[in-house]
């Protein structure tokens, strides 16, 4: 795993406005925290989602993308792009691989935090199929779209967009390795989730719901009691 002082850039590629909040918004604030820039890749704009349907699908993303900007800033991110894919309806494709190989190339990061395309049976909310699809289209364009100068030729003969090799890749899997304590950071996170009106201004019980997961997180991983952590598995791609 990448020692701290080699990570200067992460791209995090999520399916959906609120994913990256959900999964790793504390870990991003450390990073931000230390001088990492940390730039947000969504896929679509979340324009499916939401509990208050008097909004029709072209206001739920506008408002989506809104309340990910409010998001990202709560934890130090500015930089936010998104490719406008239809929410549910994602499918792996050459595209999807092509946009977010040209990402890659764009930011250069060291590490990519992406979703996993694993099903995850313990908690089935995190095994949405556009999850699956970006997790999957992203490790693709890590290895081998992003670093392979004859990939996607385009991007490099009419874009100048450099091949680049991502040195590791942040799974948030069913099989996680790897704890980061996110406890100084907690309330960040959980402002950062509340900017996603659209998606938790309906529960009350928000905070309590994710400190008993991220409780749980840092108990599995032996961390002391009163500790919270965000989990990934860590994947090698040097």
């Amino acid at each position: 795993m990448l020692d701290d002082a080699e990570v200067r850039r992460v791209l995090a590629v999520t399916a959906h406005p609120d994913d990256v909040d959900f999964s790793a918004a504390g870990t991003i604030a450390t990073l931000t925290g230390r001088g990492v820039e940390v730039v947000y890749l969504v896929v679509t704009d979340g324009d499916a989602g939401g509990f208050d349907r008097e909004v029709d699908n072209g206001g739920m993303a506008e408002l989506r993308r809104a309340e990910q900007l409010a998001a990202a800033a709560c934890v130090g991110v500015t930089d936010v792009r998104f490719l406008g894919y239809p929410d549910g309806r994602l499918e792996p494709s050459l595209a999807l691989r092509r946009d977010i190989a040209r990402v890659i190339r764009q930011v250069r990061p060291d590490r990519v935090i992406t979703m996993s395309p694993e099903r995850d049976y313990r908690r089935i909310g995190r095994s949405h199929p556009d999850h699956r699809v970006v997790g999957g289209a992203t490790l693709d364009a890590v290895y081998p779209d992003a670093r392979n100068p004859y990939a996607f030729p385009e991007l490099l003969e009419e874009e100048g967009l450099e091949a680049w090799t991502v040195r590791e890749v942040w799974l948030t899997s069913p099989t996680p390795d790897h704890a980061v304590d996110v406890t100084e950071t907690l309330d960040r996170k959980l402002a950062a989730l509340r900017a996603h009106k659209s998606q938790t201004a309906h529960r009350p019980d928000l905070e309590d719901w994710v400190r008993r997961n991220l409780a749980a997180n840092a108990a599995e991983f032996g961390l002391p009691e009163g500790r919270y952590a965000e989990l990934f598995q860590v994947v090698d791609t040097a």
